[in-house]
């Protein structure tokens, strides 16, 4: 009997326990983020953590614990398949300006209210320091669904050893066939057919099916020169020389340019020009939360920790006035990223990628999906198949004189 009841007080005890390490383990609040892959600072190269920095703020400001879940995308059309999808559940999300138009024509985004739950919670609010330029742009004209987080421009990142400097011209650097093999295009629809658009001189966001049928000759034409379609994959290929030529977005090239000092980078005449935005998804649970996030965000030392990690202009005064941000940032990164004679909002609003029309979204998709299976592989996978065909006949070869030198023994 005594026995019976030992054993039963000590798993009472351990029940008592889990739910007590539980418990101490558990947030009140959870909060999902979906963003773009290394586009917060997380603590690493001397940064501070901003997601933890947040939950700090978050229990200071309400009282409550909370944890953050960070996921990211590689491209605008995997944030729509999932967000359009519905099954996803997240609170903030980070798209471009012609996806924030698209998710917001759609009904897929909620309005943010940063000034009232700032109020709310008797929080400083950060929204008014989002420079006017960036007020009442066309993809939230009413400034509703959307607060701007960074925007800036997209260029050709070269390698100088391997590039001669006279072909870098413009667009037509990405197919010159001089570098088959060694070039790098986007791994989405709308850049990758950006630069034929420009290099064919037809507007970003025609609906005129034979301008897209067009382009896709073209970077059909293109596609023996490549060495892959990339997104996050361009850091490792550029940064360790295995690719000569890129086309991305400006900050990225600094962030390549601190590991491979052999790097350049110029705009052509005609360039993609985008503004990234949070926005909170229909489907969030937490849009309150969500909120006091994007407020910290624009607060003065995430927002400068943030900018300085990703290298990307900041549409927040709080970072472009900040005189020990643009000490750190260094003049040629701020010639880069905030050129004076550059008028952005202005250059956005005229020529910035717009959402289409769901038939030229349509045809634009299946465009891409042929362009990936037409016309043989890209260069680089014909590359790497023959390096392994090579490794596997120096193999066999090897095995062959083992075997005929051991034959010699028996």
């Amino acid at each position: 009997m005594r026995k019976a009841f030992a054993i039963a007080a000590c798993l009472a005890l351990s029940l008592l326990l889990i739910a007590c390490l539980s418990a101490c383990g558990r947030s009140d609040e959870v909060l999902y983020v979906y963003n773009w892959g290394e586009y917060l600072a997380d603590g690493s190269y001397d940064t501070m953590d901003v997601l933890s920095g947040f939950e700090e703020y978050y229990e200071e400001l309400t009282g409550r614990s909370m944890k953050v879940y960070l996921t990211t995308f590689d491209s605008n059309e995997d944030l729509y398949a999932k967000i359009s999808g519905g099954t996803s559940r997240y609170d903030v999300i980070f798209p471009s300006d012609y996806m924030i138009d698209r998710l917001r024509t759609e009904g897929l985004l909620l309005p943010v209210n940063i000034e009232s739950v700032c109020e709310k919670y008797g929080a400083e609010c950060y929204y008014e320091y989002i420079g006017e330029d960036f007020r009442g742009l066309f993809y939230d004209p009413d400034d509703e669904y959307s607060v701007p987080y960074t925007y800036g421009r997209v260029g050709i990142i070269y390698n100088c050893t391997q590039v001669d400097e006279e072909d870098c011209t413009g667009w037509e650097l990405l197919w010159n066939p001089k570098y088959a093999g060694r070039i790098l295009q986007f791994n989405n629809s709308r850049d990758a057919f950006a630069t034929a658009q420009y290099l064919l001189g037809i507007d970003l966001n025609t609906e005129d099916p034979a301008d897209w049928k067009a382009c896709y000759d073209k970077l059909l034409e293109q596609k023996p020169l490549i060495q892959s379609y990339v997104m996050d994959e361009i850091y490792n290929k550029m940064e360790s020389g295995e690719a000569a030529i890129g086309a991305y977005y400006a900050g990225d090239f600094f962030t390549m340019l601190e590991v491979n000092e052999d790097l350049r980078f110029f705009y052509p005449e005609n360039t993609s020009l985008f503004v990234d935005s949070m926005c909170i998804p229909k489907g969030s649970e937490n849009p309150e939360n969500a909120a006091l996030f994007m407020n910290y965000l624009l607060s003065e030392e995430p927002a400068i920790e943030c900018a300085e990690f990703i290298y990307y202009a900041s549409p927040d005064a709080l970072v472009f006035e900040n005189e020990d941000y643009q000490e750190d940032m260094g003049e040629y990164v701020m010639e880069v990223l905030y050129p004076e004679d550059f008028h952005f909002a202005e250059e956005l609003n005229v020529n910035g990628m717009r959402n289409l029309s769901p038939e030229t979204l349509e045809y634009i998709g299946r465009l891409w999906e042929d362009l990936k299976i037409s016309g043989g592989l890209p260069a680089g996978v014909y590359w790497t198949a023959a390096a392994l065909a090579a490794v596997i006949a120096a193999l066999v070869i090897y095995s062959f004189i083992v075997k005929r030198r051991r034959a010699r023994w028996y």
